[in-house]
C-alpha cells in the first residue's frame, strides 16, 4: 500500500466534505437576494433552511444501508451527481416550490455523506492512524464554508443568487472526474483486515447488538451534543455577534470565520495527537474515546465562560473554542466507532449515528429561539441560551465518559458472535499461501 495512494483518497474524501458543506451554506450566503427576488417572508426563508433537515436522517440510514450491496465508493459518486442535479434548477428558477424541493432532496442525499467518507478513509489505515485520518476528512466541513463564504458572496453580489449555485457545479464535476479515476476502497476491508483491532472483531454481528453497545450509545450522545453546536453556529452565531454582543455586520462577518479556522486546526492537530498516543500503545478508550470526551467537555466549558466574560479578546477566544473544539471531538468519535464495529457494517452504523445526532440540527436552533424570544433583552436571551447549552454539554460528556469502553465492547461482541454462530475474530484475515 503506497502512502501516496492513501493520502490521495483521504484528501479526496476531505474535498468531498468541502463540497458538501459549500452546498449546505450557499443558501445562507444567498439568503437576502433570494428573499428579495422571490418575495418571501422570513418565515418562508426559515422553512427553506429547515427543509434541508426534513429527510436528512432518513437519507443517512437508508443510503448507508445500501453499502451491503454496493461499494461506498460508488454510492459517493452517485450522491455527488444528485447534489449537482439539485443545483441545476436553482441556476434558472424563480419558484419557491422548486427551491424547497431541491433543498429537501439535497438534505436526503447529504445525510450519509460524512459516514461514507469516513468508511472509505478508514479502509486505508489501521486503527492507530484513524484519528488523524478522521480529523483530516472532517476538516473539510469547516474548510467548505470558509472557502465558500468570500467566493460565493462575491459571485452573488456581482451577478445573482443563481450564479452562486451555478459556481458550485463545475467544482463538483471536477471532483467527480478525480474520484472516478482515483477513488477506491483500501485494504482494511472485511476480506482483508490488517489492523489488530479489526482482527479482534467478529466478521458480522446483529445490528440490534451493535446499536445498543454502550460505546455506540456514548458516541451517539457525544456527537448529538456536537451537532447542536454545528446548528447553533450556522443559525445563531452571526446574530449573537450582532444582536447579543453589539458588533457591526462587517465585524460579525469577520469574527464568524474564527471558529471555522480553529476547527480546521483542531481536527488535524487533535487527530495527530490521538494517533501518536495510539502508536505509543495507549488503549483506544483513552487515546480516542476519552480524548473525544475531553474536547467536547472543554467545548461546553468554553461556551459557559464566554457568557460570563465581558466583551474583548478573551471572550472572542472562548467563542472560537466553543464553536470549534466539538469538531475535533466528532472526528475522533468516528474513530472510536470503527474500534467497535466490524468493517463490513461500519457505513450502516455510521448512518444510524448520523441520523440520531442530526436531531440536534432540528431542536437546538428552535430551543435557542424560544429562549431568546422569552428574554427581556436579546443579550440576556443569548447569554441564558448558551449558558444552558454549555451546561448540558458538560453533563452529557460525563455520561459519555462512563459509556465509552471499546475494549470491553469488543470482548462482548466476540461472545455474541460465538453464541449466534457468526464468523468470529480472525475470520476476516487474509489467507496465507
Amino acid at each position: 500500500m503506497k502512502l501516496r495512494s492513501v493520502w490521495t483518497v483521504v484528501i479526496l474524501c476531505m474535498l468531498f466534505m468541502v463540497i458538501n458543506f459549500a452546498d449546505k451554506s450557499v443558501m445562507g450566503f444567498a439568503g437576502a437576494a433570494i428573499r428579495q427576488d422571490l418575495g418571501i417572508s422570513a418565515e418562508q426563508f426559515g422553512l427553506l433552511q429547515s427543509a434541508f433537515f426534513w429527510l436528512f436522517a432518513a437519507g443517512a440510514i437508508s443510503i448507508s444501508a445500501l453499502t451491503h450491496k454496493f461499494s461506498p465508493v460508488n454510492i459517493i459518486m452517485v450522491l455527488v451527481v444528485v447534489w449537482t442535479a439539485t443545483l441545476i434548477p436553482l441556476t434558472l428558477t424563480g419558484s419557491f416550490a422548486v427551491v424547497l424541493l431541491c433543498r429537501i432532496i439535497l438534505g436526503f442525499a447529504e445525510g450519509p455523506s460524512i459516514g461514507l467518507a469516513m468508511a472509505v478513509a478508514h479502509s486505508w489505515v489501521p486503527a492507530r492512524k484513524r484519528a488523524l485520518v478522521s480529523g483530516v476528512v472532517n476538516a473539510g466541513s469547516s474548510l467548505g464554508p470558509l472557502i465558500a463564504a468570500p467566493i460565493l458572496t462575491w459571485v452573488i453580489a456581482a451577478h445573482s443568487w443563481h450564479a452562486g449555485f451555478f459556481a458550485l457545479i463545475p467544482v463538483a464535476l471536477a471532483w467527480l472526474v478525480a474520484w472516478f479515476f482515483l477513488g477506491r476502497m483500501g485494504p482494511e476491508t472485511v476480506t482483508k483486515a490488517n489492523s489488530a483491532v479489526d482482527r479482534d472483531l467478529p466478521e458480522r454481528v446483529p445490528y440490534r447488538t451493535l446499536l445498543i453497545q454502550p460505546t455506540v450509545i456514548g458516541i451517539a450522545l457525544l456527537t448529538l451534543l456536537g451537532y447542536c453546536c454545528v446548528a447553533l453556529k450556522i443559525s445563531w452565531l452571526p446574530l449573537f455577534l450582532t444582536e447579543g454582543l453589539g458588533y457591526s455586520t462587517t465585524q460579525s462577518g469577520l469574527l464568524v470565520t474564527l471558529p471555522y479556522i480553529v476547527s480546521i486546526g483542531a481536527n488535524i492537530l487533535f487527530g495527530w495527537m490521538s494517533s501518536r498516543l495510539s502508536v505509543r500503545g495507549i488503549r483506544g478508550r483513552y487515546a480516542r474515546g476519552f480524548f473525544a470526551v475531553g474536547l467536547m467537555f472543554a467545548n461546553g466549558i468554553s461556551m459557559i465562560l464566554f457568557t460570563v466574560l465581558g466583551a474583548g479578546v478573551m471572550q472572542m477566544a472562548f467563542v472560537a473554542l466553543a464553536f470549534a473544539l466539538y469538531s475535533g471531538a466528532m472526528s475522533l468519535s468516528f474513530a472510536v466507532l470503527a474500534d467497535v464495529v466490524p468493517p463490513a457494517q461500519r457505513s450502516t452504523v455510521y448512518g444510524c449515528v448520523i441520523a440520531f445526532y442530526s436531531l440536534g440540527g432540528v431542536f437546538a436552533p428552535l430551543l435557542m429561539g424560544w429562549v431568546v424570544g422569552a428574554a427581556s433583552t436579546a443579550a440576556d436571551g443569548y447569554s441564558s441560551g448558551f449558558m444552558w447549552t454549555g451546561t448540558v454539554m458538560a453533563i452529557g460528556c460525563l455520561v459519555s465518559l462512563v459509556l465509552i469502553r471499546p475494549e470491553a465492547d469488543v470482548r462482548r461482541l466476540v461472545r455474541v458472535a460465538a453464541t449466534t454462530g457468526a464468523p468470529g475474530p480472525g475470520a476476516n484475515r487474509p489467507r496465507k499461501g
